[in-house]
């Protein structure tokens, strides 16, 4: 190969690839061992616009030692799904209102393993991913983009405030090692 070819070949592996949309446009935070289940760890994308993407952490136990999803529900309770929430107009009302504990959805793996997704928010619920009901898998593959699990709007008032109950990713990387060193047999 001529040498200024395998120059332009070099350059081009040497380029810094380009953040993704996620990395660039929101910050990731954190909730770890919500109502005290261990490991049941939760990332909430936040775009300046206030908009909060909820999404399972890579250490959630639905994405670890290769599990399958079996189902995937949004129906909390004989009186409220999720699915029938409705928002309409510019300042979105009519959507459902979520405190930090609030379901919004139930995943069953296949094992028959169930976890309860909570909000770990308080906002307005704009929308379910219903993607991840006819595809499970997207849940598994693409936790932060296409298998997100819903978008919640904080209030305006309490958009500062949100990330008091958060971690910062720093914070979570060190919880979880944390956790692995306890849990990793005595030298």
């Amino acid at each position: 190969m001529r040498d200024d070819l395998m120059d332009d070949v070099e350059q081009q592996d040497s380029e810094p690839i380009a953040p993704s949309v996620i990395d660039r446009y929101y910050t990731r935070w954190y909730r770890t061992d919500l109502k005290g289940k261990e490991c049941e760890d939760y990332c909430i994308l936040q775009h300046s616009n206030r908009i909060c993407v909820l999404t399972l952490a890579e250490t959630h136990p639905v994405l670890q030692n290769g599990r399958s999803i079996k189902t995937i529900n949004y129906q909390i309770s004989n009186g409220c799904s999720r699915l029938n929430n409705r928002v309409s107009g510019k300042s979105k009302r009519g959507g459902q209102f979520l405190t930090d504990f609030a379901p919004v959805c139930r995943i069953t793996c296949t094992d028959d393993t169930e976890y309860t997704v909570y909000s770990c928010i308080r906002g307005r619920l704009l929308e379910v991913n219903e993607n991840i009901l006819e595809r499970p898998a997207l849940l598994l593959e693409k936790p932060s983009t296409e298998g997100y699990i819903a978008v919640i709007l904080p209030k305006f008032e309490e958009s500062k405030s949100i990330t008091e109950n958060l971690l910062s990713r720093e914070e979570f990387e060190k919880v979880v090692a944390k956790r692995s060193r306890s849990q990793s047999p005595a030298s």
